[in-house]
């Protein structure tokens, strides 16, 4: 996968996002200039809680609505990969990872909140240092990766499925 593909994300992950942004910037990002606003008019600064509060939320609404603008700029929205076996965004991998066997997604962990049917999977980015090691393997493939830590992680792929939502 090159650097600037983006993550994948089911359409309903991107739909409720983008809900979401949309009341960020919009509605929730004036409220917040409100408040601020409202405390300035209370006078002094130094010591107005109500101020200070809003700004921090003010900072925080900004970073998520940064963060959501980069991520849905930059998605690979919705149709789940070929059912060839290699292993990209969208599969449903299974492995054995350093002598247990995991099953998760390989997508953006925006997607896990969109699972259905009480289905609690995993979700591993394909830029993680796992993602990266796999991606591209098929089933059958064993490989060793350096994980964070420093250590040598052997994983052998097991099975890689289309995610259905």
């Amino acid at each position: 996968m090159s650097t600037n593909e983006g993550a994948w994300l089911t359409q309903e992950a991107y739909d409720r996002l983008k809900k979401e942004l949309d009341h960020l910037s919009g509605p929730y990002r004036q409220e917040i200039v409100d408040r601020i606003e409202q405390a300035r008019s209370e006078g002094d600064l130094k010591e107005n809680g109500g101020y200070h509060a809003a700004r921090e939320e003010q900072g925080k609404n900004e970073g998520r609505i940064n963060q959501l603008t980069q991520l849905l700029e930059n998605a690979q929205v919705g149709e789940a990969p070929a059912d060839d076996g290699v292993i990209e965004a969208g599969m449903v991998v299974t492995a054995d990872i350093a002598g247990d066997e995991m099953t998760f997604l390989m997508g953006s962990r925006e997607v896990a909140e969109d699972l259905t049917g009480g289905e609690d999977i995993e979700v591993f980015s394909e830029r993680s240092p796992m993602g990266q090691a796999i991606s591209g393997r098929r089933v059958g493939d064993e490989l060793t990766y350096k994980a964070p830590n420093g250590k040598d992680i052997k994983v052998k792929i097991l099975d890689a499925k289309p995610f259905h939502n």
